[in-house]
């Protein structure tokens, strides 16, 4: 079923000027059908593939990037191990980006955890070095000169 371009921007969750754009800037991997008065009409093959735009794009693949993989398909047949070679050098990306981001996550549950003991034990205000214990958890991680 071929859908116009306001269905497929309901569909996508991308706005018409967004799917306009898509086309205009060879990011589509075929170019969008037409009706007999020339308007555009999206088919499920269509969808899927703004979704897996908007899904590489989401995990940061550079415009030029999914232009090049487009024309890849575009092209056809031939060419199957350079798509892979893109594809598995943006998911490396994907995953240093994602090691990086674990890694702030584990540091912010650590600050959590000491302020979660802080609430829940009522510790004494002064630690036995003399700074507070507010001082003390903005401190325990700053490395010592």
């Amino acid at each position: 079923m071929a859908m116009t371009i306001a269905e497929a921007a309901a569909a996508s969750g991308l706005s018409a000027d967004t799917l306009r754009y898509y086309e205009r800037d060879g990011l589509m991997a075929h170019p969008v059908g037409r009706s007999a008065s020339g308007h555009r009409r999206y088919t499920d093959t269509d969808l899927s593939w703004i979704e897996m735009v908007t899904r590489l794009r989401a995990t940061g693949m550079p415009i030029r990037d999914v232009r090049r993989y487009a024309a890849m398909i575009r092209t056809g047949g031939g060419n199957e191990l350079e798509r892979l070679e893109l594809l598995r050098a943006h998911r490396e990306r994907v995953l240093d980006e994602l090691a990086a981001v674990q890694a702030h996550l584990a540091a912010i549950d650590v600050k959590i955890d000491l302020y979660l003991d802080q609430v829940g034990h009522r510790i004494e205000p002064a630690c036995l070095d003399g700074t507070t214990r507010d001082n003390a958890l903005d401190l325990e991680r700053t490395p010592s000169r």
